[in-house]
């Protein structure tokens, strides 16, 4: 064999190996590719079946709460206080905590010094407080009759609002954001403590959060607390009197008013979560065979 005939086949043999590496690379790179998907897609797959499973429970958390709270017995009857209840669906653990709306303040209800209080208990000073407070009665109400210190559509044309007072109740507690003098910070304090379904002008103390306990007169966040620990360990089985605030007023009622915030929480054995927050209405509203009707419905952070 001649030398350049060599040459040329020993070139020849280096392209060939440079070309079936690359080949190879490229195939090592598919492949690595291909498993990558699989592997996501089927995490994927298993996020959403752990997220539907345990929202499925989650929602039969909810319903055995109104179950319970539905219950003649009052000795068994779930107290919808804020405490939590907990119960296993499957191999999920469902936390119950029901709140009683009454508990809450009424944003179409409540009076201006009702709202300045749960405002100060935050620690807004007490101009501001007062004009938040008259500013949300005057956004809720049907006349264009400014309160004090409150706010009507010339006040909000004149710092750059793009609408005015409403003139009309609220259709939602986050609608709040919208009265003048409001800023997101301030809402995620107080938004605990308020409700549009009670209908009532004063919260029922028996049933409130902390937010609400704190806003009462010679009230701090220790002994807030402290009342509601003491609230949660007292049951109608107990045979003890029930504990009282400051003033001698009970903390503990039997029943409820028939509207309740339920929030249920389901965890999964290998840790995945849904949670629901919702707010219902014993009986059907007028719809023959419906234990409950739905006022709000919302789907938590799942993980």
């Amino acid at each position: 064999m001649t030398r350049p005939f060599r040459s040329k086949a020993r070139a020849t043999r280096g392209v060939a190996l440079i070309f079936v590496l690359w080949v190879i690379a490229l195939l090592t790179l598919m492949l690595g590719s291909f498993a990558l998907i699989t592997r996501t897609e089927s995490l994927q797959s298993r996020h959403l079946f752990d997220t539907a499973k345990a929202r499925y429970a989650a929602e039969a958390g909810v319903n055995q709460a109104v179950y319970a709270l539905s219950l003649p017995d009052p000795t068994q009857r779930w107290i919808p206080d804020g405490r939590t209840y907990t119960l296993q669906f499957d191999d999920a653990i469902v936390e119950l905590a029901i709140t009683d709306e009454s508990g809450l303040i009424d944003l179409n209800a409540a009076e201006p010094l009702t709202l300045m209080s749960l405002f100060q208990s935050v620690g807004v000073d007490l101009q501001a407080a007062t004009s938040l407070a008259e500013a949300i009665v005057d956004w809720r109400d049907a006349d264009d009759l400014k309160q004090p210190n409150g706010a009507e559509d010339s006040d909000y044309d004149a710092e750059g609002y793009p609408y005015g007072s409403k003139d009309a109740p609220f259709d939602t507690v986050s609608e709040v954001q919208q009265v003048m003098g409001m800023d997101f910070a301030l809402f995620q304090r107080i938004e605990p403590a308020l409700t549009i379904y009670s209908g009532q002008a004063l919260p029922n103390m028996a049933f409130a959060p902390q937010e609400v306990l704190q806003a009462l007169p010679n009230m701090d966040a220790g002994l807030a607390q402290s009342l509601i620990e003491q609230r949660h360990a007292w049951s109608p089985q107990a045979g003890v009197v029930p504990p009282v605030l400051p003033d001698g007023t009970p903390l503990m009622v039997e029943g409820g008013t028939g509207t309740y915030s339920i929030q249920a929480k389901a965890t999964l054995p290998n840790g995945a979560w849904t949670e629901l927050y919702t707010t219902v209405r014993l009986g059907g509203a007028g719809v023959s065979g419906l234990a409950y009707s739905v006022l709000r419905w919302q789907d938590g952070d799942g993980r």
